[in-house]
């Protein structure tokens, strides 16, 4: 595949609605805005806000800022956006944090709530990772989580139930690894999203993740330094396909392509 210059990424992006008009309307944002702001752990995403963000206002300012949605609270239904220069600056910082982990030849997390979508994305990252040296954590066996287990991919750890991988944005499975890995085990970073990313960055593990417009919490998490860089995107557009141009484009910024 060819890699995408700046320009065409965006266009590509706008077309596919990974970003620009996203799929996901205003009112489903501002309902997730105002469930965050009222303490719906549910939407914190593994990370704990205190009472710090309890004004939906100072959420859709963040939100505004560094996902690129419309900033006028007056605005309560119809269409929403990302900005896709956002998206891209997204993946230019998470470029640099992949160049410094194949130096150091670091250990490497990869997990997602989004397994439908974004698991390619996350296993083409890691194989090239280990083409540098980097060790890619292999989670161990039997985790329980949530009811259900927590299983692993193509090196990427997922959730599992009923013989299905399940749409999540729960913490508890981030938990469950990392309880098992110990602080022996740890890795030195984390590539998620969902509740996966934010966990990890709320045990003090550098953390990467991808956030759609209605997940506040991974914005909120990179405003206060809890998670080293929030990339805003649709998380689930029609073909998964349509992510790798954006992957291909991360992995030759960070000198790994």
């Amino acid at each position: 595949m060819p890699i995408l210059s700046r320009p065409a990424l965006v266009e590509h992006l706008v077309r596919t609605r990974i970003a620009g008009d996203v799929a996901t309307p205003r009112d489903n944002n501002l309902s997730h805005y105002r469930k965050l702001a009222n303490g719906d752990r549910h939407y914190w995403l593994g990370l704990e806000l205190g009472d710090r963000w309890t004004d939906e206002q100072d959420v859709l300012a963040v939100m505004a800022e560094r996902c690129g949605v419309i900033d006028d609270p007056a605005h309560r239904v119809g269409q929403d956006t990302i900005d896709p220069e956002l998206t891209v600056d997204g993946l230019d910082r998470m470029a640099a944090r992949l160049r410094k982990a194949a130096a150091g030849r670091e250990r490497v997390l990869f997990a997602t709530g989004h397994p439908g979508s974004l698991i390619d994305v996350h296993s083409r990252v890691a194989a090239a990772l280990r083409a540098q040296g980097c060790d890619i954590v292999r989670i161990p066996g039997g985790l329980v989580a949530d009811e259900g287990y927590v299983v692993q991919f193509a090196d990427v750890a997922v959730f599992e139930r009923g013989a299905s991988l399940w749409h999540t944005h729960s913490p508890e499975p981030m938990n469950a690894i990392l309880d098992a890995l110990g602080e022996s085990g740890r890795p030195d970073l984390v590539i998620a999203d969902h509740g996966w990313a934010g966990r990890a960055g709320q045990r003090g593990i550098d953390s990467v993740g991808y956030a759609d417009c209605n997940d506040p919490a991974l914005f909120i998490g990179e405003a206060e330094g809890t998670v080293q860089v929030a990339i805003p995107l649709d998380d689930h557009v029609l073909d998964p396909r349509f992510y790798e141009p954006l992957t291909e484009y991360t992995l030759n910024a960070a000198g790994l392509a």
